[in-house]
């Protein structure tokens, strides 16, 4: 699989390029910048080929896939044509800011037979593997409640996320990480039955939120977000028998050992686990459903699912 890049982002420099380097499974082609020259550094470091367009790459035939890091905005503008070229998509998260864009590119992506993938990559970290199989062994007993926090302190004034007609707002965007994991965790009948969003005065957006997630069986997630917080990327999960937390559960770099904190009545373990790259894997999961045309409806149900759970955190938490 041959892959561009759509714009001459910060986090396609810094995390997307070198998850590339390490798969050898996937050949870069590129990247476009509407300034060529804010993608000189990207040649001097990756080379590649500098396209003076977003246009001109999604002509380039040789390119199977693109990989989008744009503001939330204009994910479906370009996302779009994207599809529309007839290459496969890796969307950085949220897919789209509306439930709408987010059907209208799924419907695109299977009239034609494309792969699509959201890159929330914290799901492929193997430290989500151990969390399901001590879940799955009932380590911690029957399962009560799951707690998971992501914030970040106030960035520069004039960053994207705090511009609405970008796509700006904490829920968009650290916020769609504790509902994605909600949605892993609770599964398909996961439903948001509280949300607040709060919008401070002098702001255009939501700097901090909350919202319980619950599914079939009662099971909850509270789930709470910021981006003008103290630092948090927690995850408590809470059994009849015991309990664990992490706390880096979204953004563990490729070089850290996350560590699982287990607590029963008889004692504490800590379970060290090994380093992984959570970029390089998402980018194998999206070359595995382009090279075995797999799990592409499981990942359009997730994607639709995810954004049905945010659409919903915005209305109820817009009216209260």
């Amino acid at each position: 699989m041959k892959i561009g890049i759509l714009g001459a982002a910060d986090i396609a420099f810094r995390r997307f390029l070198p998850a590339l380097q390490a798969c050898p499974e996937i050949k870069y082609a590129g990247v476009a910048s509407r300034t060529p020259a804010g993608a000189e550094r990207f040649i001097q470091a990756f080379g590649g080929e500098i396209y003076d367009s977003y246009d001109a790459l999604l002509a380039d035939k040789s390119i199977d896939a693109v990989y989008v890091p744009l503001p939330p905005a204009l994910h479906y503008q370009w996302g779009k044509k994207v599809l529309e070229s007839g290459k496969h998509l890796l969307m950085e998260k949220p897919f789209t800011t509306a439930l709408k864009e987010t059907e209208a590119l799924l419907a695109l992506a299977e009239k034609w037979g494309l792969a699509v993938h959201e890159n929330y990559m914290f799901l492929y970290h193997s430290q989500m593997a151990k969390i399901k199989e001590l879940i799955a062994s009932e380590a911690l007993g029957e399962l009560r409640l799951i707690r998971a926090a992501f914030g970040f302190p106030k960035r520069a004034a004039e960053d994207f996320r705090y511009q609405k007609a970008l796509g700006g707002g904490a829920l968009l965007d650290c916020g769609g990480y504790p509902v994605r994991l909600a949605l892993e965790l609770l599964g398909e009948t996961a439903q948001v039955t509280q949300a607040k969003l709060c919008q401070p005065p002098g702001y255009e957006v939501d700097l901090y939120g909350s919202a319980v997630l619950e599914n079939e069986t009662g099971l909850c997630a509270q789930i709470s977000f910021g981006m003008d917080n103290s630092y948090k990327c927690e995850l408590e999960l809470w059994g009849s028998q015991g309990s664990l937390s992490t706390n880096r559960i979204f953004t563990a770099p490729f070089d850290m050992q996350p560590s699982l904190i287990l607590t029963w009545q008889r004692g504490e373990e800590l379970l060290l686990l090994p380093a992984d790259n959570a970029f390089k894997n998402s980018l194998l999961a999206l070359n595995y459903s382009v090279q075995r045309q797999a799990n592409t409806q499981i990942a359009s149900k997730k994607i639709r699912k995810q954004s049905k759970l945010i659409e919903t955190i915005q209305r109820e938490g817009a009216a209260k």
